[in-house]
């Protein structure tokens, strides 16, 4: 009933029968194509959209850049000297040093672009003081010139912060890889702890099965990782770094594979972590990621695949 009633219907009441006790008690029903959309639309009250002037405004100063908001300050500052001399020169009111007006010539320009500086900056010593309609613009010009000034300051800080950022992302993303190789030699040396532990008579099998379900875990971990490395171009480690991971990778599930032949049995959480391996290996390889590597690179990423299709 609402929707009716904003659409402009004004006799509008509610029916609870519905419209089969409508059609029983034999009233009168209007057969026809329904109102288009359109037809509906026009009822309707225009939406109005408000418009953030004061953020049109503040995005006026982001997009430019450091030097064009240089040059807007001292643009500035050279125009409204110009505007105090010469007002000054017309006898329309004018800048006053100590007791007299200055003059029209060379050092009256330089007085008024001397006060122009003092105003957009805030810090007039009192030494010229404007007079007359020379006020309302001394005013006007400290207004801008310290929002340009701002800007431009903000410009500045903003930029080495994004440095400082930068650098500090690069840092933690080399201290990642790191991470990622030094995690690759344990899980190596883990799985090698264990096929040795499979070889050798009476050890228990629940002992064996229970490490292999945990380094199956770990390698699991070490793939999703990877997996992220190579699906992130704007991230990508270099090409050498990278040749290092992908083969202690492939190394990795390779000894997983031996391991898992060297079983008697499969634990269901095994099983799915052979599966995900299986999976996401699948997606490693050199028509598959979305940057163009080296062949060497393309080659372990090819190995990783066919070895991982193995767990399947």
């Amino acid at each position: 009933m609402r929707l009716l009633e904003e659409l402009g219907f004004t006799r509008v009441s509610h029916f609870p029968g519905g419209v089969h006790a409508w059609q029983d008690a034999g009233l009168r029903i209007q057969r026809g194509a329904p109102a288009s959309t359109a037809a509906l639309l026009k009822t309707q009250r225009p939406i109005r959209i408000r418009r953030d002037r004061w953020g049109a405004f503040v995005d006026l100063f982001d997009r430019r850049t450091t030097a064009d908001l240089v040059w807007m300050w001292l643009g500035t500052i050279a125009l409204w000297a110009l505007l105090y001399w010469g007002l000054t020169a017309a006898g329309i009111g004018g800048l006053r040093e100590g007791d007299a007006m200055i003059g029209s010539g060379r050092a009256g320009f330089l007085t008024a672009l001397y006060f122009s500086f003092g105003a957009a900056t805030s810090i007039a010593l009192g030494d010229v003081i404007p007079t007359g309609p020379l006020r309302p613009l001394a005013i006007a010009e400290a207004v801008i010139g310290l929002l340009v000034f701002g800007a431009m300051v903000s410009k500045l800080v903003s930029r080495r912060q994004e440095q400082v950022v930068s650098e500090i992302h690069r840092i933690a993303f080399e201290d990642r890889l790191e991470r990622v190789q030094t995690d690759l030699h344990l899980v190596l040396a883990e799985l090698q702890r264990i096929a040795l532990l499979c070889r050798t008579p009476n050890v228990p099998s629940e002992q064996i099965r229970a490490r292999a379900d945990s380094a199956s875990g770990m390698c699991l971990a070490q793939l999703r990782t990877i997996h992220g490395l190579l699906y992130r171009p704007q991230e990508a480690p270099e090409e050498v770094m990278l040749e290092g991971i992908l083969a202690s990778l492939a190394i990795v599930l390779r000894e997983l594979r031996d391991l898992v032949r060297c079983l008697d049995s499969r634990s269901p959480y095994l099983s799915r972590n052979l599966d995900a391996l299986s999976r996401l290996a699948d997606e490693i390889c050199a028509d598959c990621v979305p940057r163009h590597y080296a062949p060497n690179l393309r080659e372990w990423m090819d190995a990783v695949q066919a070895v991982a299709r193995e767990f399947a």
